[in-house]
């Protein structure tokens, strides 16, 4: 099948990385990074050919790593977004 093939979640993480830069949001970077995971893992020959299982370790990774990328670049503590005035107001 074809998620059994490493260059297809490796296709899946650079579509869901250049997706991550087009829609804002930051939450799509986890689930690149995930994908990315999982297809270096079937590269290997580590993970199995089951569906469920390779979904199962891309969401394990993808939420840690988008708790790290939202730690390093998010906003900062003591950082607040206050807007005194609307930039279109005169």
């Amino acid at each position: 099948m074809l998620w059994q093939q490493a260059w297809f979640w490796v296709a899946a993480g650079v579509v869901l990385g250049a997706l991550e830069m087009l829609i804002p949001g930051f939450f799509l970077l986890g689930f690149a990074i995930g994908a990315l995971v999982v297809g270096f893992l079937v590269w290997l020959d580590l993970m199995g050919s089951s569906l469920p299982a390779l979904l199962l370790v891309m969401a394990a990774t993808a939420v840690p790593a988008w708790l790290i990328a939202r730690r390093i670049a998010g906003v900062r503590s003591g950082q607040n977004k206050i807007w005194d005035r609307d930039i279109n107001e005169n």
